[in-house]
């Protein structure tokens, strides 16, 4: 499925022309413009670093989100290390999402990759007024269900969320990390 996902967006990107300018005002009778599908969204585009805990210890790290292929998707990508004593190695997790609009109407979804091997199909909610986004994994009796939460703080602060359901209990969700972070560079 990822594999036709990514035929499909890189095929309809490929396969489409611009249409010729045109300089006279459109028709009475033509349609309104397409309302901004990522509105709700913008208030993440940048760079941000920031500092939280949870179950795998406290750590740091960075993310962005960014738009690409001319603004049809928003691709996130994030680094976090988690210290562990003795002089040895941190814990290193990186990850990469692409967010994209999956119906007509706008409604959005994702797709989660990191070096885990771990790959996670989101639905996403959004809230009023551009102030949180939340990445909502589908339930499966056998299966964790994971969220992933972003809060506007203010201009430049979010609150992060990452909580996981146990399997067979899709909305009992724990907190496994959740920190704050600053964006560094608007995007």
């Amino acid at each position: 499925m990822v594999g036709f996902l990514l035929v499909a967006l890189l095929g309809a990107g490929a396969a489409s022309t611009p249409a010729p300018a045109q300089s006279a005002a459109p028709a009475a009778n033509a349609p309104a413009p397409a309302a901004d599908a990522w509105a709700a969204m913008r208030f993440l585009l940048g760079d941000w670093v920031g500092e939280g805990g949870g179950d795998p210890g406290s750590g740091s790290g960075s993310f962005s989100f960014r738009f690409d292929l001319g603004e049809k998707v928003i691709v996130r990508r994030d680094h976090s290390e988690y210290p562990r004593g003795g002089g040895a190695a941190p814990i290193v997790h990186d990850g990469l999402m692409v967010v994209y609009p999956e119906t007509e109407d706008g409604a959005l979804a994702a797709v989660y990759f990191d070096n885990e091997g771990h790959v996670i199909r989101y639905r996403t909610q959004l809230g009023e007024g551009g102030q949180s986004v939340v990445f909502l994994s589908e339930a499966a009796p056998s299966s964790p269900r994971f969220r992933l939460a972003y809060s506007r703080v203010d201009e430049d602060t979010v609150e992060v969320r990452f909580s996981i359901a146990p399997p067979g209990r899709p909305d009992a969700f724990k907190l496994y990390l959740g920190g704050r972070c600053r964006r560094v560079r608007k995007g």
